[in-house]
């Protein structure tokens, strides 16, 4: 029940049904996790064929996240002016563009070429994530906003499961010599997306997708806000503002750990025992679907023991993306019954130990820190988004715009953690990203005192 009397209900809304636009929004969220997950694995990929050292390697999520960074705020000026549908579409077909380009982009043979088109996708992504998140929390009760964006984003970790293998496909196939033939591959699946795109934005151009505001809170919609004292500004409640920086902070972690989860799979695991190539021999000796599927996945190191290859470990990607498609579920669940601000403290907590593990390089113990931390980051994104957007109005989708703008954290910080390991080792890198969730924890557990209520769906905010 809310303060109006109401009774919420999770994609029921002023008595209408919205559980098909949100199917049909959270389409969209599948779309982008394809897409961010086969930039995860594309930074080794450019260090074997270029030569690139892990810091330089890291200018793909530069371009990724520059792309963010240029487009949020026109993202945000263009989805008040034509409202959420038109938003979607504009975001659509900037995509199909950036997919297009790939095909010139492989004749061109060239680092920059990849990066552009690496940018332009990210520039129609953000039309879409400025976009489609807020609108998930107003497809039904507020009680339940945090809830639905993390429903919603676990169609965007089953794409990002998805993107690793499609990037172990046709990023790091080989010849039948051996040689590589990423690069002249590199371009097949961002075409499908191209396609698939183009068909969707004919979708969203014909289906119902109705205009709805966020709740007004912090009464900023209202007349009496002309009064002297009211607080027009998104940027006068610490609880955005501060959601800007956490969401910087988080993805500057999230960025770091995925990209260079294959460099650390193939250089800081523990010595593969010799009985487990044997097991493997085996099983792919009896069933040739998984000698096909798992073919080149392990190499011999330079002391000739058994060793995770590039390929192996994009493959063993989507495990770890697996850990934080669990986490999204679970995490909806846990949000319908427990404040999202205590559930953010707590899981930012929990992967500030798990990257001082990792830190310590405790062997197999920190190999499975890794893995954990997935899960554990899981729900930050579009909790810290519901937490940041509480209560703004019709403001929601200029303050959205600034969330997103925050993304370019991924763009700053694996550039960081590249120097790092390029110093030292990859193990040492993870000191980066520990940091980072440091400061989410902060921000979830001091959510109250910024927001002044004391959960995201219980109370409403008191005084300005």
């Amino acid at each position: 029940m809310n303060s109006n009397g109401k009774v919420d209900a999770l994609f029921v809304r002023d008595g209408r049904n919205l559980a098909f636009t949100f199917i049909l929004v959270s389409s969209l969220f599948l779309l982008w996790g394809v897409c961010n997950g086969m930039i995860d694995v594309m930074d080794k990929h450019f260090q074997e064929v270029l030569h690139l050292s892990k810091s330089q390697s890291a200018w793909v999520q530069f371009a990724h996240y520059l792309g963010y960074f240029l487009m949020s705020l026109p993202a945000g000026w263009l989805a008040i002016k034509l409202g959420y549908k038109g938003g979607i579409i504009a975001g659509l077909l900037i995509v199909a563009a950036g997919g297009f380009w790939f095909v010139p982009a492989t004749h061109i043979a060239a680092f920059w070429a990849f990066l552009l088109g690496v940018c332009i996708i990210a520039s129609g992504l953000t039309f879409l994530e400025t976009v489609c998140n807020p609108y998930t929390t107003v497809l039904g009760g507020q009680r339940y906003a945090a809830t639905r964006i993390n429903l919603a984003q676990s169609c965007n970790g089953i794409g990002w499961i998805g993107g690793p293998i499609i990037g172990s496909i046709f990023f790091y196939s080989k010849d039948a010599a051996g040689n590589s033939t990423g690069s002249q591959t590199l371009y097949i699946p961002y075409m499908a997306v191209a396609f698939v795109v183009i068909v969707l934005a004919a979708v969203f151009f014909f289906a119902s997708v109705p205009d709805i505001k966020t709740e007004d809170d912090y009464h900023l919609d209202d007349a009496e806000a002309d009064k002297p004292g009211a607080s027009h500004s998104i940027w006068k409640h610490p609880h955005f503002v501060l959601a800007v920086a956490a969401q910087f902070f988080y993805v500057a972690a999230q960025a770091g750990i995925f990209s260079f989860f294959i460099n650390y799979m193939t250089s800081e695991l523990p010595p593969i025992p010799a009985s487990w190539s044997v097991s493997l021999a085996n099983a792919a000796g009896h069933a040739g679907f998984l000698r096909d599927w798992m073919g080149g996945w392990f190499e011999a190191d330079k002391a000739g023991a058994l060793a995770l290859s590039s390929k192996g470990a994009s493959n063993l990607a989507s495990l770890g993306l697996f850990c934080f498609l669990v986490g999204r579920f679970t995490g909806a669940g846990i949000l319908k019954r427990y404040s999202a601000h205590k559930v953010v403290g707590i899981y930012g907590t929990v992967n500030v130990a798990m990257m001082l593990l990792v830190f310590l390089k405790l062997g197999w113990l920190s190999v499975a820190c890794v893995f954990l931390s997935y899960f554990f980051m899981s729900i930050m994104f579009p909790t810290i988004f519901a937490l940041g957007i509480f209560g703004l109005g019709a403001r929601a989708k200029k303050a959205s715009a600034f969330i997103v703008m925050a993304i370019m954290g991924g763009a700053i910080l694996p550039k960081v953690m590249g120097y790092v390991a390029d110093k030292f080792d990859m193990s040492r890198g993870f000191i980066v990203p520990m940091f980072c969730f440091a400061f989410v924890a902060f921000y979830g557990f001091q959510w109250p005192r910024f927001s002044k209520a004391e959960s995201l769906h219980g109370v409403k905010a008191v005084g300005h």
